[in-house]
């Protein structure tokens, strides 16, 4: 039993001389995409992440360990206190009102605790701030699709980039299957809206560095929305199982000034003006008006002259033909 002792305190030793020997690689996680031997989460780059990683960090994660050493500490206090060489006669009796009471409501009291927080979350994910930009965003099999309905930028596709055109763009080999052929382009520190849709099955927006995870529903429109707080590129993907290449539909966003995202809808034949409406119908009816009640004023006046001409008799018929 001491030998078991020991080596499981060599154990968590050694587990923790690692972790502090990794902490300078958590220092440099990635921004934008996946870290390789990361185990945290992205770095955040919107409002919405930093909340959610203010909840998962100083809420769930305390609560979590919390509970797992407070079992762990029992059934450890079980095995040693209550096996049989230490207790060779067990009690007879099999319940316990207060503790019974306390597993009951301790539980309940940690899920309210929770709630406070996680509606908190919940309500800034759905009370979404007037957007300056709205992009439709529809999942294909096996692709995505944007448009800029505000811009006059016409739906386009993004499948994802081959990899032997990683090098030429000058990108890693750890962004194949990340980097895109088209990318969403967005200005930094606006609020951009995601109007979601799909046109097949069932696909989802997954943008970790803003915190967004979203359903793609066939028939069904879905709206999120994020406020990028730096410019740079950002990876995404398809996180719902759509089918036989789920695995290559992913999402790049580059975020960038308002400038070069002007230049780029420019580019893409779109207008940072919205074009006027035209004039409706009943707007023109008022100026018609007068001619109409010209011309119905002018009728009357007219048709009695035409009455007090005398009508002439009707010709007589000519002779038959002999």
């Amino acid at each position: 039993m001491k030998g078991a002792v020991g080596a499981a305190s060599s154990i968590v030793l050694g587990a923790g001389l690692a972790m502090v020997a990794a902490a300078p690689t958590w220092a440099q996680d990635l921004m934008g995409q996946p870290t390789p031997g990361g185990i945290g989460l992205q770095p955040a780059a919107s409002p919405l992440k930093h909340d959610a990683h203010f909840f998962h960090d100083v809420i769930l994660l305390p609560i979590i360990v919390g509970i797992t050493l407070l079992v762990l500490g029992l059934l450890t206090w079980i095995v040693f206190r209550y096996n049989k060489k230490a207790n060779p006669t067990p009690a007879r009796w099999s319940h316990n009102t207060t503790i019974e009471v306390i597993w009951t409501v301790l539980p309940v009291v940690i899920l309210v605790f929770i709630s406070l927080f996680s509606f908190r979350l919940l309500f800034a994910y759905h009370d979404m701030p007037r957007p300056d930009l709205t992009v439709k965003v529809t999942g294909n099999q096996w692709n995505w699709a944007y448009e800029y309905p505000d811009q006059g930028v016409a739906e386009y596709v993004s499948n994802m980039l081959p990899e032997d055109q990683l090098a030429a763009r000058g990108l890693p080999h750890s962004l194949y299957r990340l980097a895109a052929t088209e990318p969403m382009v967005v200005p930094v520190g606006k609020t951009v809206q995601l109007v979601i849709t799909a046109s097949d099955v069932i696909h989802a927006v997954a943008l970790p560095a803003f915190g967004l995870k979203t359903d793609a529903v066939p028939g069904r429109i879905n709206t999120t929305w994020f406020k990028a707080e730096r410019t740079g590129v950002f990876y995404g993907q398809c996180s719902e199982l759509c089918g036989v290449d789920h695995a290559f539909m992913p999402i790049e966003i580059h975020v960038v000034s308002q400038a070069e995202f002007e230049r780029w809808i420019a580019s893409k034949g779109g207008s940072m003006t919205p074009k006027a409406a035209a004039p409706a119908a009943p707007a023109a009816a008022p100026a018609e008006a007068p001619a109409a009640d010209a011309a119905a004023a002018a009728t009357p006046a007219a048709t009695p002259a035409a009455t007090t001409q005398p009508v002439p008799a009707a010709a007589p018929a000519a002779p038959a033909a002999q």
